[in-house]
């Protein structure tokens, strides 16, 4: 799929497995000029929300998704086409998914630009009585400003207008 999406004009590769769900991955995304989202996911779409455990979630995954950039490099992808996303939501529990918001700055470190995905995410609706997926946009603000502020440099939303919005409000005020 990766490579028929590039063969079609794909400019972003966008991989939940950070290039490791398939053996051919990595060589597909370095003959490619595409740019490469490099997601952090504990387990596997089936399991990885079953009781994930980490030591220091925040660096556990900072040296996973380092030792993945370090891996692309390698294997012919050059720095400026890798971006890093820690992952929220996949495989993660709550506290987990706010430790990593709240430190999100030390992904700066891997010299790559940081997306961040928090929209309508789980996460939030647990924080609001169950909130459902259609009334989590306060939430999902609430959250991506607070990773911008951490570093965050690439947003995933859903509410595109809503998101832009209060960034440009959050930007004129911090200025």
């Amino acid at each position: 799929v990766m490579k028929a999406a590039v063969e079609c004009g794909a400019a972003i590769i966008n991989d939940v497995t950070a290039l490791e769900g398939d053996s051919q991955s990595l060589s597909v995304a370095a003959a490619s000029q595409a740019s490469v989202i490099l997601i952090h996911m504990q387990g596997d779409p089936g399991t990885m929300q079953q009781n994930p455990q980490y030591d220091d979630v925040a660096m556990d995954i900072f040296d996973y998704l380092k030792a993945r950039v370090v891996a692309c490099e390698k294997g012919g992808i050059s720095r400026n086409r890798i971006a890093v996303d820690p992952g929220i939501g996949f495989g993660k529990t709550l506290d987990h998914n706010l430790q990593i918001i709240s430190r999100l700055g030390i992904f700066r470190g891997l010299g790559c630009p940081i997306v961040l995905g928090v929209s309508r995410k789980r996460f939030i609706g647990l924080l609001d009585n169950d909130a459902p997926v259609g009334e989590r946009l306060a939430g999902s603000l609430a959250a991506a400003l607070r990773g911008i502020s951490e570093g965050a440099g690439i947003l995933r939303v859903h509410d595109v207008a809503e998101t832009r919005q209060a960034l440009n409000v959050w930007q004129a005020i911090k200025s």
